[in-house]
């Protein structure tokens, strides 16, 4: 089986968007922040870059509602890096907002990296393929510099992500389908050395509030996921008004979204709110779906040593919901 598209830029949608001034859908608390008093909205034109990439033949998986993660190299060793993009300051990004609409286009816009955007750690990567212009990162028509940090476990700012580690075995909770189990899923624990140079979104008790049910305030769970891991059975063609009805009717469409992974490399998606739906809407697919907690056992085990994740506690276990082993920590 191939390995799917890495996530090192934003993913555009799959079809022709326009940006209408009203309060964002996304997330339920978003209508009450002046910064989300706008939404980007499909219409029922498929993009031209995605019909150029045969979108119809490419494989459907699952977008997920976490945040995205990178696994490189660190100080010579396989790292877990956390997401962060490099954004403009208040006067820049009022400029850009200006320009924006007196030209109903960002394009032609002129930033100033050095004195436009904000400060970032030291250790701070631009992402893979970020274009640069006299030896300095390239904004992206967001006004954004898509970029990585390493995840560090002094730093609070990404507790969330250190929590899915064992540092001293350098490795990883992991969620992923249970291949000789048909829809069910499988916690294991994975050397970062097998995740290099993928992409991966963390989801949990702390993420983006925690629509899939994982773990308690208690007993917080945080899993990485591999992007292009869940993969859409028979999923509906790229038509707006047949992906509306599979989001609203289909017990599998109860997903943030979809990722089509394209045979030449492109990535395109679409996201509910694009086609005015709500999320989440009801009990989230993924939480639903059977799983194994085969942390430190079998041919995935991390050595001989014991690790310090507190799901081992469970492993052996099978649950009947992703969701119910909050219940059991």
């Amino acid at each position: 089986m191939r390995r799917l598209g890495s996530v090192q830029q934003k993913i555009p949608c799959v079809f022709v968007t326009e940006v209408k001034q009203e309060a964002s859908r996304k997330r339920d608390c978003q209508h009450l922040s002046l910064t989300y008093q706008f939404q980007v909205v499909a219409t029922e034109s498929v993009s031209p870059a995605a019909v150029e990439a045969q979108v119809r033949r490419a494989v459907a998986t699952e977008k997920l509602d976490g945040t995205c993660c990178y696994v490189s190299v660190y100080k010579g060793r396989p790292h877990l890096w956390a997401r962060l993009d490099r954004k403009p300051n208040k006067q820049a990004e009022k400029r850009f907002k200006t320009y924006q609409r007196s030209h109903h286009s960002c394009k032609g816009f002129l930033w100033s990296v050095e004195e436009d955007f904000k400060p970032v750690p030291e250790t701070w990567v631009p992402a893979l393929r970020v274009k640069h212009r006299d030896g300095h990162p390239v904004p992206d028509e967001h006004g954004h510099i898509p970029g990585w940090v390493p995840v560090e476990k002094d730093n609070k700012q990404y507790c969330w992500h250190a929590s899915a580690l064992d540092p001293d075995l350098r490795a990883a909770l992991v969620l992923r389908p249970r291949a000789e189990d048909g829809d069910a899923l499988e916690v294991v624990a994975l050397p970062l050395a097998d995740l290099l140079e993928r992409t991966l979104e963390l989801i949990g008790t702390n993420v983006n509030a925690n629509p899939y049910g994982l773990g308690s305030k208690k007993t917080p769970v945080h899993l990485l996921v591999s992007h292009g891991a869940l993969r859409i059975r028979d999923p509906p063609p790229v038509d707006f008004q047949q992906l509306c009805s599979w989001f609203r009717e289909s017990p599998e469409g109860r997903v943030e979204g979809i990722v089509w992974h394209c045979h030449d490399g492109t990535l395109v998606k679409v996201h509910r709110h694009h086609l005015g739906l709500r999320w989440p809407e009801g009990d989230p697919s993924l939480g639903e779906r059977a799983a194994l907690v085969a942390v430190g056992s079998g041919e995935d085990a991390v050595g001989d040593r014991k690790d310090s994740f507190a799901l081992s506690a469970l492993s052996g276990r099978r649950f009947s919901r992703l969701r119910d082993m909050a219940s059991a920590l």
